[in-house]
């Protein structure tokens, strides 16, 4: 049985008041960890740790010496990286492929790409004339918030994480993290890298626990956090805003997505279908850029949804090591619950189920595991409950469209705005869509490539705010003005 503590000022620690939790295996629904619950008094704890170590060694650093840190945490990350992948894939049941190629690289990288954007990001200065001809200097400070909570996923944990802690540090914040109870054991394997390469005490520190009067409240509402960062879903982050009015805290919110995927009769066909079941069903459709509507051209309508069928079929569930498998569960028994709630109710709602609704066999060994099928459908109209409300799971609704102007409404039409995918091969049309559909980011004949220095969020009810390259120091820095007379 592993035992997981918080870490607060560089120590592993459990909790004042003794209580722990279990964290469950998404595979078998065995219990694979004791995880210390942080209450108020260890939330409280971290909170002044981190202003310390923001107010003293920490914030005494020059910009050359943390970025030198930096790369020192992603080097070590680097070097501990199956250790890394073995604990995300416990936490998620996720394929090792999945880990080895995206999530786990991608959060060390975060730290070495954040390091070389605040060495090198400029501020402003302007000459301003005076009435005495002597003139003035007006010139840009860019300086740290101070102590920021983050508010992390399940989803993609380490990689979702480090997105918003490595900004953080780089721009000489200090941190306090709040993991998903549904996955713990990557944040408190990064305090371990955050003492080995020598990051001071206070810098990164972990709080476990749940939401409400668990860890997440207590965190968001100390007065001791300068600023909150948080990707999850678009209700808990309503909540969070709300306490982070107190005090008017800054927020940066990554939210829920119900993304359109639009193909076009043009469109490079295979292409289409692989990339359209990848934003579908990769890590098991729990994917905040997941595509959860298709509108495919009606003159390769049912030959699309035909062909994705069969990718849907393919799918090969399993252990995450096992090498033939490349299909994993769901994170939890409640999400697993809420999703099969979803594919009931879209029967009720009258579509057609392609393929999947339901729980794939499996072997006995693996049968209390949270295994749910990819699944299709079509034939509901727009105000069907799994077309307009955000599933979270590897499922997705198949309409035809006839003209760009169709389609555009109906990818439109939704309370979210984070992302779409959009596959032709004429890039006039491509072009002219992505400057129409109301999204954070559009992509064309592509879906999940991330620069890492553009910009990243949503719009209408899929955040606040953006992310990576100078648009993170936008929200992890305040800019100074500072003018002298001549």
């Amino acid at each position: 049985m592993q035992i997981v503590k918080n870490f607060i000022d560089g120590e592993f620690v459990d909790s004042v008041e003794g209580k722990t939790f279990d964290k469950r295996s998404p595979i078998d629904n065995s219990v694979i960890a004791r995880v210390a619950e942080a209450g108020q008094a260890d939330v409280d704890r971290a909170v002044r740790a981190a202003k310390a170590a923001r107010n003293g060694v920490w914030g005494g650093l020059t910009t050359d010496q943390r970025v030198d840190l930096l790369y020192g945490v992603a080097d070590e990350i680097t070097r501990r990286f199956e250790d890394f992948v073995a604990a995300e894939m416990a936490d998620t049941g996720q394929p090792r492929h999945v880990m080895t190629h995206v999530f786990i690289p991608r959060g060390a990288a975060n730290f070495k790409v954040f390091a070389d954007i605040i060495k090198n990001v400029p501020t402003e200065s302007f000459q301003m004339a005076t009435p005495d001809g002597r003139g003035a200097l007006n010139y840009g400070l860019r300086v740290p918030k101070g102590v920021v909570g983050v508010i992390s996923p399940w989803n993609a944990p380490f990689l979702l994480m480090t997105w918003k802690v490595a900004p953080a540090l780089a721009c000489g914040n200090t941190v306090v993290v709040k993991p998903s109870e549904e996955t713990p054991l990557t944040a408190a394997l990064l305090g371990e890298v955050m003492n080995k390469v020598g990051i001071p005490r206070g810098v990164y520190n972990v709080v476990n626990g749940f939401g409400p009067a668990s860890a997440g409240e207590y965190l968001t509402r100390n007065q001791g956090v300068d600023a909150i960062t948080f990707t999850g879903e678009t209700r808990t982050g309503t909540t969070i805003m709300q306490a982070a009015a107190q005090g008017m805290r800054d927020v940066s919110f990554e939210l829920g997505g119900k993304n359109a995927g639009i193909v076009f009769a043009d469109a490079d066909f295979d292409a289409a279908v692989e990339g359209i079941f990848r934003s579908a069903f990769l890590n098991s459709g729990q994917v905040c850029l997941g595509t959860e509507r298709v509108y495919v051209e009606r003159p390769i309508f049912e030959r699309f949804v035909a062909a994705l069928k069969q990718k849907a079929e393919a799918v090969k569930f399993g252990r995450p090591d096992d090498p033939e498998a490349n299909y994993g569960p769901l994170i939890s028994d409640e999400h697993r619950r809420k999703v099969l709630s979803y594919y009931a109710k879209a029967v009720e709602e009258g579509a057609t189920v392609v393929t999947g609704g339901g729980v794939p066999d499996m072997p006995a060994a693996l049968a209390q595991g949270n295994w749910v099928q990819p699944t299709i459908w079509t034939g509901l109209p727009e105000t069907a409950s799994v077309v307009r409300e955000e599933v979270f799971g590897p499922c997705c609704h198949i309409r035809p469209f006839d003209s760009e102007d169709e389609v555009v409404n109906l990818a439109n039409d939704n309370d979210y705005g984070l992302s779409t995918t959009i596959w032709t091969t004429n890039l006039t049309r491509a072009h002219r869509m992505a400057a129409r559909i109301e999204v954070g980011i559009t992509w064309i004949n592509s879906w999940f490539l991330r620069d890492l220095r553009t910009a990243f969020g949503g719009s209408k009810q899929s955040g606040i705010g953006r992310e990576g390259g100078v648009h993170s120091l936008e929200f992890y820095t305040e800019m100074r003005n500072v003018c002298v007379k001549l």
